[in-house]
């Protein structure tokens, strides 16, 4: 069970980057990592199309997830978590985000873009049919 994220700095960057070039749509994006005693290491996160039509949505296809879990095939590593951006809201899990998630102990991370570009960054788990919210560690690189 997931109770905390560790995201280094600089990948923080990488997804509250993508949140502001979005604006104002959703970016989305795979999170690629593992998890040892509760903690999740986020080593890299993948940026995706938003196959979503609405902006105020996002869809990352099955053909992107495919292909990244093909690439970490006998890596230490797997697909853990996905990311996406609130474009002008708060990073707290949407209606909409509950009615798309259904992976058990799979990772959210919302990033919410302010129209200033302030971002803020939390970190969900998908747990019996809900979110639960967990630390999210942004220390050292």
């Amino acid at each position: 069970m997931i109770k905390t994220v560790y995201l280094p700095p600089a990948l923080l960057r990488q997804v509250e980057g993508e949140a502001r070039a979005a604006f104002p749509r959703e970016c989305c994006g795979l999170l690629a990592g593992r998890v040892d005693g509760g903690v999740a290491r986020i080593a890299a996160v993948h940026p995706v199309p938003n196959l979503a039509t609405a902006a105020d949505r996002f869809e990352i296809g099955p053909a992107a997830q495919f292909a990244l879990l093909r690439a970490l095939r006998g890596t230490d590593q797997s697909v853990i978590g996905c990311y996406h951006s609130h474009p002008g809201g708060r990073p707290v899990p949407s209606p909409h985000d509950l009615a798309g998630a259904g992976e058990e102990g799979f990772l959210w991370l919302i990033a919410a873009v302010a129209k200033q570009g302030a971002v803020e960054t939390a970190a969900f788990c998908y747990r019996g049919g809900g979110f639960e919210q967990v630390g999210l560690d942004t220390g050292p690189d």
